[in-house]
């Protein structure tokens, strides 16, 4: 997915790493301890006792991804809300997510320089390797002391898989996991279109081909053109999983996960199942039912072809529908109706077909282990204010006048503006979030004349629910894949799923693939990956 660019980051990152690690002092830190000791298993010696200063304001460096917003400057309107929510002084400096890519190679040229920041959002597994160089805080005694909030919030059966997945092999708390307490990601599709066209909303695959003929066909926008695109992606194949769902492929926006096939843990790449959902997904792009486009589509395209009000069916995020309707009618007029496309009926796969979820969810949060005290506490605080359920409200709402307006002593958020708009510096409903508080976040933000939207979204977000299954990948760890970055990084998937779509290798290459995947590391991973799925009692 990175590339050479991000191999070589990563190699500098572990080097740079070691020697700040083991370069910090050749006697004691100012902890005490020497600087090749193990990572501590609790506070440091200086915070053992230490209770976190109630009314003093500390300043932490936190970095999330960010998809255009402004930053998050000491004494700006989001951090004074900060501050004042959660008694923690947060700085986020500006960088660009674009799909994680240029966050990672933002964030590991930033931890080379030995200036890691004191609280992050890993990403693409990272954290294993900072956890084994000891550059991250073990959390497993200070969470339930500084955190409780946080500590709480996750189930423990959540703690355990973290515990499970430690690096160090020591059965440790190294990183924050985000916990799934439903589904968000679905198919979606215009039903109104489906409505105008007076067809049912399709079940079987056959149903399925046919609409989509209809809407490339038959002008369901009215406009004359003939430009709908009937479904379609991002490149690498990502956010089509839709496609793939119907043949019993665990598959995650786009990136192939573990489930248990014939009785055992397997990369579902690799599977039967994904042999043929690819030959079906190439035949749409043959008859230019699949955006042709599809593997030239960043996030900034795709988006702007859905909210165009041009694309029929696309994947994303159920509760989020409102998003690209309010586009729609702000560019056509038309009120979209995007509804969840039922998981269709393959041929051979009747009743196997699933949306993937994973209740254990990547690692969100993660504690510098070289920081002073005084932020180690700040850090900890910040994420037992964010656990907070009752300030979660007025976190996700932000700072008045810029991200919302008071209107009849209520608040309503203002349309997205990323020229203007600071990124809001906590989205842990996100993480930790439930069906009934994503309703009332929506339900508070509507009026009487987006109420449909918001509506819309949350029934896309409760009837996607039943489609769901729980892999057996659930809460696998990155370290699977150490010594395999280009399996990690589905370098050899990509190349290959996107060839057999658009026509540039038969899909008898995949048995070719499969050869190739086992046999550059595909059968060591593996190994590791049932060996883990063992040891959790699964």
């Amino acid at each position: 997915m990175f590339g050479r660019k991000r191999l070589i980051i990563l190699t500098m990152t572990t080097v740079l790493l070691a020697s700040l690690i083991a370069g910090c002092s050749s006697n004691e830190t100012k902890n005490g301890q020497p600087s090749n000791a193990e990572p501590n298993s609790g506070a440091p010696a200086e915070t053992a006792n230490q209770e976190p200063i109630e009314n003093e304001i500390v300043d932490i460096e936190f970095w999330i991804g960010n998809t255009g917003f402004k930053g998050i400057d000491k004494g700006s309107p989001e951090y004074n809300l900060l501050a004042e929510q959660t008694g923690v002084g947060i700085i986020t400096p500006y960088v660009e997510w674009n799909g994680g890519t240029d966050y990672l190679n933002a964030l590991n040229v930033k931890i080379a320089s030995g200036e890691i920041p004191n609280l992050f959002a890993p990403w693409n597994g990272n954290e294993a390797e900072l956890a084994k160089n000891g550059a991250l805080a073990d959390l497993t005694d200070l969470l339930p002391k500084y955190a409780p909030n946080l500590w709480k919030l996750i189930p423990e059966s959540a703690w355990n898989i973290v515990k499970a997945n430690d690096p160090t092999g020591k059965g440790r708390i190294y990183w924050v996991p985000g916990v799934n307490t439903y589904e968000k990601t679905t198919g979606l599709i215009r039903k109104d279109w489906l409505d105008k066209l007076g067809l049912p909303m399709p079940k079987t695959q056959e149903e399925y081909v046919n609409v989509l003929k209809a809407f490339k066909e038959k002008d369901p926008n009215g406009n004359g053109k003939a430009d709908e695109i009937p479904t379609g992606g991002r490149a690498e194949a990502r956010w089509m999983d839709h496609l793939f769902d119907m043949y019993g492929v665990a598959i995650s926006e786009g990136y192939p996960e573990w489930d248990v096939y014939e009785g055992e843990l397997t990369y579902s790449a690799v599977t039967p199942n994904m042999k043929d959902a690819l030959a079906f997904i190439s035949k749409l792009y043959k008859e230019k039912l699949l955006d042709q486009e599809t593997f030239l589509n960043d996030k900034a395209a795709w988006d702007g072809k859905i909210d165009a009000g041009l694309v029929g069916n696309y994947y994303h995020w159920g509760q989020a529908s409102f998003e690209h309707t309010s586009k729609i009618e702000q560019a056509t007029g038309v009120k979209a109706d995007y509804s969840v496309l039922p998981v269709i009926e393959a041929p051979g796969y009747e009743g196997k077909g699933f949306i993937t979820t994973k209740q254990v969810g990547l690692p969100q949060y993660v504690v510098s282990a070289k920081q002073d005290e005084k932020q180690l506490m700040a850090s900890l605080k910040f994420l037992n204010a964010l656990a907070d359920q009752s300030k979660w409200f007025d976190l996700y709402m932000g700072v008045e006048g810029m991200h919302h307006q008071v209107v009849d002593g209520k608040k309503v958020l203002l349309p997205e503006d990323k020229s203007t708009q600071q990124l809001k510096g906590a989205n842990v409903w996100d993480q930790f979030g439930t069906t009934d508080f994503q309703e009332r976040l929506l339900l508070d933000n509507a009026t009487p004349e987006n109420k449909w939207q918001y509506e819309q979204s949350i029934r896309n977000m409760k009837e996607l629910q039943p489609f769901v299954k729980v892999i057996g990948g659930n809460g696998l760890p990155a370290s699977v894949y150490d010594d395999y970055p280009d399996i990690k990084n589905r370098t050899l998937w990509n190349e290959y799923a996107t060839k057999i779509i658009i026509g540039t290798y038969p899909i008898e290459k995949f048995d070719e693939f499969v050869e190739k995947w086992n046999k550059s590391g595909g059968e060591e991973v593996t190994k590791k990956a049932r060996e883990w799925y063992a040891k959790v009692g699964k």
